[in-house]
């Protein structure tokens, strides 16, 4: 038998493990930079940026085995969207680094109310994506409608503290911080694309 599977049977991946590896990677780095921002840690953000590249390493290495493999336990195209937009969660992150290192801004503790949801997000899209081997979708329903909730609490927050900036003097101030806002509710919004996606998959198994 090992003969035949090793040489004969088309090659299979685990790609349940797979997403989930690139899952709990996106959490850990939204996590981080919410910890990052509360400390004001300047070593914890650099090692975001380290983290940011492991991410890319396991996007790459997820595609490659994606388009090598034969059977795959969902359609392919549901893989790709999955990997694709988990990999946009790690970016946005990373985004948002390289906009307050432009702009020179050093305290974020003020944005620990908006990295707080998104922690929540980023932790329920996990938790999701590991019910998948199980094909439960009781237990992954729950996940996707606390995460699309909590994309909406992001949106107002961001949006209220927009009005807050908007009724400043310091146009250069204003500017700034409106596109960090910007960019974190850009990482709310790949969260939430990507739990349409799992929802998606968690339909086609049932």
């Amino acid at each position: 038998m090992g003969f035949i599977s090793k040489y004969l049977l088309p090659k299979e991946i685990d790609f349940n493990a797979a997403l989930l590896q690139q899952a709990h990677i996106s959490r850990t780095m939204v996590e981080d930079l919410h910890q990052a921002c509360i400390n004001e840690d300047k070593a914890m953000l650099a090692s975001i940026s380290t983290a940011a590249l492991q991410a890319r390493e396991l996007k790459t290495r997820n595609m490659s085995q994606l388009l090598d493999v034969f059977i795959t336990p969902y359609d392919k195209e549901s893989i790709y969207r999955m990997i694709t937009q988990l990999d946009w969660i790690t970016l946005s992150v990373k985004h948002f680094l390289l906009e307050t290192e432009a702009y020179g801004i050093r305290a974020l503790a003020g944005y620990a109310p908006i990295l707080k949801i998104l922690v929540a997000m980023a932790t329920a899209l996990e938790e999701g994506i590991s019910k998948l081997s199980a094909k439960a979708l009781d237990a992954i329903t729950p996940k996707t409608d606390q995460i699309h909730d909590q994309y909406d609490e992001v949106v107002e927050a961001c949006a209220s503290a927009t009005a807050q900036l908007l009724a400043q003097d310091d146009i250069k101030h204003i500017i700034r911080h409106k596109d960090i806002l910007l960019q974190l509710k850009e990482i709310a919004k790949r969260i939430q694309v990507t739990a349409n996606t799992l929802e998606d998959m968690a339909i086609k198994i049932v």
